[in-house]
């Protein structure tokens, strides 16, 4: 199959910037695979599922170099350097994001780094935890019946706040679907500001927790009862939350739960017959 499809040789010194998408290993892109395969070392991330790196070749080196928020973590500049280092002596490096590279997860700064020293690279994508999560949930990104948009962000605010640089009474006027990463510990202060902005307290929340694998949990919530119905699930992270009326679909539309947990799907959240509606 590698033939017929072509897949690139991993050169020695070269750096390989690989999303390893949102856990569930059958999400990996074949770009992803070939680079497991290949690797003489493969620095990764906290996020990334440990069955993901059973399919690393034997013989190659593993380097966690995992950051979670208020935890012990190696330091952004030690993790681009060390890249550098591995390159120059003619590893072959591949550098393991959960979800993709380039959304929240610092890749570009890597990237950077690597350009500024002259090492060659790649850029894999992955699916992204914010796509991902949403559909193994059973939750539409968008829908033409809820929402035509919709925004990422991060909830992630240095010194334990949200995000300072987000227009949240803007977030709260407008009509988007929001998926917030990195929020759970946040959830009492973003809903707050949601609410104080304009959006009404009964508004659907879904939290997904350690989405696409077989520890999946999802809790359905509004955002006035959000950060409480989220304490006494005591969630684990990594952990998403989706705010917007398309959370509603998850009614019709889980699939994952159908299949693990036998769950009755209703054919009509929303009172709209859709079939009647296409025709």
């Amino acid at each position: 199959m590698d033939d017929i499809l072509d897949l690139p040789n991993f050169e020695r010194g070269w750096v390989w910037l690989t999303g390893a998408g949102p856990g569930d290993p059958g999400l990996l892109s074949l770009h992803a695979l070939n680079g497991l395969r290949q690797a003489d070392v493969v620095v990764y991330d906290a996020l990334v599922n440990p069955d993901i790196l059973k399919l690393v070749r034997s013989g190659a080196v593993l380097h966690h170099a995992g950051k979670r928020g208020g935890k012990p973590s190696p330091k952004q500049r030690d993790i681009s350097a060390l890249l550098v280092i591995l390159a120059r002596e003619g590893k072959r490096v591949l550098r393991l994001k959960g979800g993709d590279p380039l959304v929240f997860g610092r890749g570009g700064e890597e990237a950077r780094t690597l350009v500024g020293a002259d090492i060659p690279f790649r850029i894999i994508p992955g699916i992204s935890a914010g796509v991902g999560a949403l559909a193994y949930a059973g939750i539409p990104t968008t829908d033409r019946y809820t929402n035509s948009s919709v925004t990422f962000l991060t909830g992630y605010g240095v010194g334990g706040g949200i995000a300072p640089d987000i227009d949240w009474d803007s977030l709260a006027r407008g009509g988007a679907a929001l998926v917030i990463f990195m929020a759970l510990s946040r959830i009492d202060q973003i809903a707050e500001r949601l609410i104080r902005g304009g959006r009404p307290p009964h508004e659907p929340v879904a939290v997904i927790s350690r989405a696409t694998t077989k520890d999946q949990r999802v809790v359905e919530t509004t955002l006035a009862t959000a950060a409480r119905d989220v304490a006494d699930a005591d969630l684990p992270t990594p952990s998403l939350i989706v705010v917007g009326e398309v959370v509603r679909l998850r009614a019709a539309l889980d699939w994952y739960g159908a299949l693990t947990e036998g769950k009755i799907l209703d054919p009509d959240p929303l009172g709209v017959d859709v079939g009647q509606a296409a025709g």
